[in-house]
């Protein structure tokens, strides 16, 4: 079956020259971008019934850009003036770079990993004597507590975000060629949405094992997976299928 239309369950990217749209142009198929999830956050009081004061904390811990924009809303909430002494230890370069939004970069001790969070333990084991709070958000990765419990430091998870499945009712008697998810919450909203979800022709794309993982439990069959050696990125993995799918 040739494919013509994708549902990519994510914001539509906001650079002009994302791979998508030159994939859109390239093989001539229409791409949609419908979130399946979004982030809402928790307010000021359900902070303080998690037991967090915000001047106990010496260093933050910032996981995502997400991250970033609750700990400095929930900080403006409270009326707490960020003191500029505050370490702050972001997982990537990327997330670092939009704290610039809130702080003078250049004014602040900034420690930033390269991608994963055992490559930003080394500089949070360094600082082992700060306090640290870790802003999150409901569905924070298992292996980031483990990690931060081995390495001994002091440190407080609280809740200042929660992932929130999306409306889809739009979407009822709408079909696509390929519906494509980069996260088990992703799927889990199809199902929510539409419990009666029958796959037939649609083919489904997936990005990372535990989005694998999901698909199939609920009885999806994946028949485009991305990252592998052949097809790093998801558009890789799409143009590859779509190439092989519309030249028969």
């Amino acid at each position: 079956m040739k494919v013509k239309t994708i549902l990519i369950s994510q914001p539509e990217p906001k650079i002009e020259n994302s791979p998508y749209f030159e994939l859109e142009e390239k093989q001539r198929v229409k791409i949609d971008f419908i979130p399946f999830i979004h982030v809402e956050g928790v307010n000021s009081k359900d902070i303080r019934q998690q037991k967090i004061d915000l001047t106990n904390y010496t260093a933050i811990i910032l996981t995502s850009r997400n991250a970033v924009d609750h700990f400095f809303r929930i900080a403006e909430e409270m009326r707490y003036k960020v003191p500029d002494t505050l370490k702050y230890f972001c997982l990537s370069e990327a997330v670092a770079y939009y704290l610039q939004k809130y702080v003078v970069y250049r004014k602040r001790k900034i420690y930033v990993g390269k991608r994963t969070f055992q490559e930003l333990s080394p500089f949070i084991k360094k600082y082992k004597n700060e306090k640290f709070l870790l802003p999150a958000s409901d569905m924070l990765k298992p292996d980031v507590p483990k990690i931060l419990d081995k390495l001994g430091v002091e440190w407080k998870q609280a809740v200042f975000y929660k992932t929130v499945v999306s409306d889809l009712s739009h979407l009822r008697n709408v079909t696509y060629d390929i519906l494509v998810f980069f996260s088990p919450s992703g799927i889990k909203s199809l199902f929510e949405n539409f419990p009666d979800f029958e796959q037939k022709d649609t083919k489904i794309a997936v990005f990372g094992n535990t989005t694998i993982k999901a698909a199939k439990e609920n009885g999806l069959v994946c028949n485009i997976k991305a990252p592998t050696p052949e097809t790093p990125s998801m558009t890789m993995a799409l143009q590859k299928y779509i190439k092989e799918a519309n030249k028969k």
